[in-house]
């Protein structure tokens, strides 16, 4: 499994800030109980991983990561610029208590914590909006400034309608809870039975209605059908045991609720663009224990 690692935020501080320009420095994939902000330029080439996500960044990234178990990295190996600028700030999860920080105004923020606890991607718009932002942060000497700094940044942020959620919830270990209570009824059994046939009636039973009515409910609460649901969860398990198991594929796919190999080759290419096989290898490259 996966160790956590510890940031240089000490008790006493809201953030920490350290930037790098030109170093390759490498990094093992990892995960930390501190949030994190991390901005890149002039980075076209770098791999970024996280959770299983795995993406080539353009000139420009930035990214918010707020999941203690979400694991994470930017592998410079295949970057051939000379010129890499990399900002990263991180920041506890206590800055935001008590009531002062649960006011209306700082909702917008919240929502977006909540977001990126399976890593949240920022637009190209926005990242450059906030890189005099990030600029300016770097060289604020005086401490309280620095924060005001910070704030409106985060503020700045959570107003980007095109941040992107990068990771499924499996690898975040995050649990999407809709506010239903037949909708989470339901999503506890899938959770401790995926692995087995499921039918759409015993569910509609569940919840005391009838298939199509169910069916119904259920994608106007969660925006998905329930085919789809149930496949995303199938997959977000199989993934996670290719990577955290040796099990062959095969015992993989059957584990997971799938009942065809065939098939199921062919649904985890379609949903993560690549075969159960290079996937496993893909990810591992970059899975160091440390």
């Amino acid at each position: 499994m996966m160790q956590m690692t510890c940031t240089q935020l000490s008790d006493k501080d809201c953030f920490y800030i350290s930037e790098s320009r030109n170093k390759l420095l490498s990094y093992p994939i990892h995960c930390h109980a501190d949030y994190e902000l991390n901005f890149m330029e002039h980075g076209r080439g770098v791999r970024r991983v996280v959770g299983d996500s795995d993406e080539i960044i353009g000139e420009s990234d930035l990214v918010l990561i707020t999941g203690k178990d979400l694991e994470h990295v930017w592998d410079r190996t295949g970057c051939e610029s000379s010129d890499v600028h990399e900002i990263t700030i991180h920041f506890s999860a206590d800055l935001f208590g008590g009531s002062f920080m649960h006011k209306t105004h700082f909702q917008s923020i919240f929502t977006m914590l909540e977001k990126a606890q399976r890593g949240l991607a920022f637009s190209e718009e926005c990242v450059q909006k906030v890189y005099p932002m990030f600029n300016a942060l770097v060289g604020e000497k005086r401490g309280f400034y620095a924060v005001l700094r910070f704030m409106v940044i985060l503020h700045e942020l959570s107003l980007d309608e095109q941040a992107r959620i990068l990771s499924s919830n499996s690898f975040a270990r995050v649990r999407h809870v809709v506010d239903s209570l037949r909708v989470n009824k339901v999503q506890d059994y899938v959770e401790e039975h995926y692995m087995e046939e499921i039918r759409l009636s015993t569910l509609a039973d569940m919840v005391g209605m009838t298939s199509v009515s169910f069916s119904r409910f259920f994608r106007h609460s969660t925006g998905q059908t329930f085919s789809d649901y149930l496949i995303a969860v199938r997959l977000e398990h199989a993934s996670r045991l290719l990577l955290d198991s040796h099990l062959p594929i095969a015992e993989v796919c059957f584990e997971c609720g799938f009942n065809n190999l065939s098939n199921f080759n062919r649904i985890f290419k379609k949903n993560k663009h690549c075969a159960p096989k290079a996937y496993r290898e893909n990810y591992r490259k970059q899975k160091i224990v440390i």
